[in-house]
């Protein structure tokens, strides 16, 4: 499996939050899989830690590409095309991470790893 981690998900994996679901945490253990970070979650991040929304994550953001490489994920970079299709999604998602994280996953061919269940109406592939 190839996982996109939506931004919340990989948060809780780093801090061992149990609100990360059992689905997840088996997939992210399983060595097989593919573990995959936008960029999109990289700017969430350290935005919401800049105006602080997101307390807590001052290590993480001080070296966020470490952080991702120290678990074994990859990082996913945002491309023109992603950019399209995140831009003409219809589903009613108005913060523009989700769409990037949808449109990501979509092209990608990636299953996102997130609580949200309103990303369903995309038919993207989720886990949780």
């Amino acid at each position: 499996m190839q996982l996109l981690f939506d931004t919340h998900a990989f948060l809780w994996w780093l801090g061992g939050d149990e609100a990360l679901s059992a689905a997840a945490k088996s997939a992210i253990s399983d060595e097989r899989n593919g573990l995959f970070i936008s960029a999109a979650s990289a700017w969430e991040i350290a935005t919401k830690h800049r105006i602080g929304k997101l307390s807590g994550v001052a290590a993480i953001v001080a070296d966020l590409e470490g952080a991702i490489v120290d678990q074994g994920f990859v990082g996913l970079p945002i491309g023109l095309r992603h950019g399209q299709i995140a831009g003409a999604l219809a589903g009613p998602h108005r913060d523009p991470i989700d769409r990037m994280l949808i449109a990501q996953a979509m092209l990608e061919n990636l299953v996102l790893a997130s609580n949200e269940q309103s990303f369903d109406a995309d038919r993207v592939a989720r886990l949780w």
